[in-house]
């Protein structure tokens, strides 16, 4: 039978377009030009494939997102966007989306993200639905970069790791927190025992309980077996808990409690187990302002935040770009069974120069869309997406280019590129918003 696709997108032609193309490749697909068609959509019937724009005339990717876990969590959610949606399309994939394309869509890309997707649909039986704990990472995909921003994190990692300390990472979406705390785990003397991660913000409220604890058979309307709560399954080993700003209040009570007793009870049970685990935690979010504003518990916060590492941004670590491209290079060769050799000289210049706002994972699915659609030996410059394109030649105001005699002519211009808005030029310019400024005393620019 078939695999039944719904597209959502406010582009009329796009839309039809897009079905036409999916339904020669043997799809059965289904058209949604608003939110409000797509929920009546996801209502009717069950989709094994949801493509759909983040942005949308009555609401966004995001709640799409959203409705459809509640209602089919097996259903691959693939995410298309611009640029300046790709941080938004990031999270989104946190919470539970399969992928994203950049926008203009490559229909051999898209192809083959569904097929992808189906794949591992394919691989997670519907036992698996509304399961928060996630693969083990194998600790050989994290590689180790070479700046002194590379050398002080992994002296953090190595520091911590055989201590029974908890470890609360943060970093931006895409920087490599769930990896940096696999290998704080296999250095630890815990690495025998088990490495459970668990995506907070995949967790219903009203199932934390059973997803944290267990819960014993008959214990409630759909409890049809006994369950093995992440603590217990965890016993002995490191209990990852990603996205951890994410978890309702109510759930962080419960949470320290057990934290706190080393001890849980399932749910409908009336012993407890105890537990000896250690916590790595894992947030995108400063848990610091979340304390401040009462969104988050402030023993939790500290009983978490024992020791603290920042996962760096990519581009904070320009001599590390091209190992992690390398890298990501020989993944996307055995994935797509290709022998791409390396990268056009003006390739490498546009990835070292680029912000990489997604950081590896948007280098990670870059590469492996510029692989897919390189012919030659070497993945050139107009394979890559559009939007590092426009990053390039909006980069080239830099300062950096002009001598000082020219350095007015370049502030002037890349305030007018940014509306003058000061903090968008100073990003242009390649300077923090404090140069800037005195610069604009400097030159006597009155804004």
């Amino acid at each position: 039978m078939a695999s039944k696709i719904l597209v959502i997108d406010d582009d009329t032609s796009f839309c039809v377009m897009l079905k036409t193309f999916l339904q020669k490749k043997g799809y059965e697909v289904t058209n949604a030009f608003t939110a409000k068609e797509a929920e009546e959509a996801i209502k009717n019937q069950t989709f094994d494939v949801v493509l759909t724009d983040i942005r949308l005339p009555d609401s966004d990717g995001i709640q799409i997102l959203k409705s459809i876990k509640e209602v089919s969590f097996a259903t691959q959610v693939i995410l298309m966007t611009g640029y300046t949606d790709i941080k938004t399309a990031v999270s989104a994939m946190k919470m539970g989306a399969y992928d994203y394309v950049g926008k203009p869509i490559n229909p051999d890309e898209i192809l083959h993200t569904i097929e992808q997707s189906l794949k591992k649909k394919s691989e997670k039986p519907e036992v698996s639905e509304k399961k928060a704990e996630k693969q083990i990472v194998p600790t050989s995909a994290f590689v180790k970069g070479i700046s002194s921003t590379s050398d002080k994190l992994h002296e953090y990692i190595n520091l911590v790791s055989p201590t029974n300390m908890s470890v609360l990472i943060i970093g931006d979406s895409g920087t490599g927190k769930e990896y940096i705390a696999h290998t704080i785990h296999t250095l630890s003397k815990r690495k025998e025992k088990p490495f459970i991660a668990v995506d907070c913000g995949a967790i219903p409220k009203e199932l934390a309980s059973s997803e944290f604890f267990g819960h014993i058979k008959g214990s409630f309307t759909g409890a049809i077996n006994d369950k093995v709560g992440h603590f217990e399954a965890a016993n002995g080993g490191t209990l990852f808990l990603d996205e951890v700003g994410n978890l309702s209040y109510e759930v962080q009570i419960q949470l320290l409690r057990a934290l706190q007793e080393r001890k849980v009870k399932p749910v409908g049970s009336n012993h407890e187990i105890k537990v000896d685990i250690r916590v790595v935690a894992a947030t995108n979010e400063d848990l610091s302002e979340a304390v401040k504003r009462g969104d988050f518990r402030e023993d939790l916060y500290h009983r978490l935040n024992e020791f603290c590492i920042q996962a760096p941004r990519l581009s904070e670590r320009k001599h590390d770009i091209m190992i992690f491209a390398h890298h990501f290079l020989a993944q996307a060769n055995d994935d797509l069974e290709k022998n791409i050799q390396g990268f056009d000289d003006e390739v490498i210049e546009l990835f070292m120069n680029y912000d990489w706002p997604g950081n590896l994972r948007e280098m990670k699915n870059t590469i492996k869309r510029s692989v897919l659609l390189t012919k030659g030996d070497f993945i050139p410059s107009d394979v890559l997406p559009q939007e590092m394109l426009t990053a390039a030649n909006e980069s080239e105001l830099s300062v950096s280019y002009y001598s000082k005699e020219n350095e007015e002519i370049a502030i002037r211009s890349a305030l007018e590129r940014a509306g003058f808005n000061k903090s968008k030029a100073a990003k242009l310019l390649n300077i923090d918003r404090k140069t800037l400024y005195n610069k604009l005393k400097l030159y006597s620019i009155d804004l």
